[in-house]
């Protein structure tokens, strides 16, 4: 089916950015409705964000107000670590997403896309102070990449942000503690399938332990380090998310919408 489309001025927005900004904001749209499509969403709430190419300090991200099946890329929001516009635009910035998204940013410069989740099964498994638990091949091979960060409440305070950045430290997922995931990537690819893999992982460990009334048949360690060790593989990691999943998920949306590139 396709969504209803709210973009404005979609040319005028192309021809004031570079070639490569565009094809980052397509990218980040297309995010946005894959979240949408797979139920990830909140509402208008949670966030995602994308570094602006050949910058340090400006980054781009939802307008607070649409749901994450109308996002365009021409309605995406660029500021800067400031949390100022960049650029003119009709729509509010969700203070907390810059929080967040900033303080990531900020410190991490290998991050050029950031996606943060309430999702109900996310959230569970940052609830249980066990973490994410060593059930299944989809947590082994992220486990070794996964940070913690304790809830200190709705993130709209600034001085949150240096707790964040070094409970994060050279972790790429994040389970904010009684609030969500977090998953970072060079590209929007890699940063997808981070959130992919551990709201995956999530989603097993509700369903093991509900349906086992908590327990779980366990894995030899042996063979936890073996799954964790292929894991930590990058270059196969990055190869499978760009040039393998993301290409597939884009022809998934664009049988569905192509608004999103608008």
């Amino acid at each position: 089916m396709k969504t209803t489309t709210i973009t404005s001025n979609s040319n005028d927005v192309k021809q004031q950015v570079s070639a490569e900004e565009w094809a980052m904001r397509v990218n980040l749209a297309a995010a946005y409705r894959l979240i949408a499509t797979y139920g990830w969403d909140d509402l208008i709430f949670t966030h995602i964000s994308a570094r602006v190419p050949g910058t340090e300090d400006e980054f781009l991200i939802n307008p607070f107000g649409l749901m994450f099946d109308e996002v365009t890329a021409s309605s995406l929001i660029k500021i800067n670590d400031k949390g100022e516009k960049v650029m003119q635009t009709p729509y509010p910035v969700n203070p907390a997403g810059f929080t967040i998204h900033s303080a990531v940013h900020q410190v991490r410069h290998d991050a050029g896309c950031v996606i943060h989740l309430h999702t109900v099964n996310g959230t569970a498994v940052s609830t249980d102070p066990r973490g994410l638990l060593p059930l299944n091949q989809t947590a082994l091979l992220v486990r070794d990449d996964v940070a913690y960060h304790d809830f200190e409440g709705v993130a709209v305070d600034l001085d949150e942000r240096p707790r964040l950045q070094k409970d994060l430290g050279d972790k790429n997922i994040m389970l904010l503690r009684n609030h969500g995931t977090l998953a970072l990537g060079a590209t929007v690819a890699e940063a997808f399938m981070r959130i992919y893999f551990i709201e995956r992982a999530c989603e097993m460990q509700v369903a093991t332990l509900s349906s086992t009334g908590g327990t779980y048949y366990p894995t030899d360690e042996n063979v936890q380090e073996k799954v964790a060790e292929l894991g930590r593989d990058e270059e196969m990691a990055k190869q499978g998310a760009n040039m393998l999943a993301w290409p597939a998920l884009l022809r998934r949306l664009d049988r569905i919408d192509t608004s999103y590139q608008d």
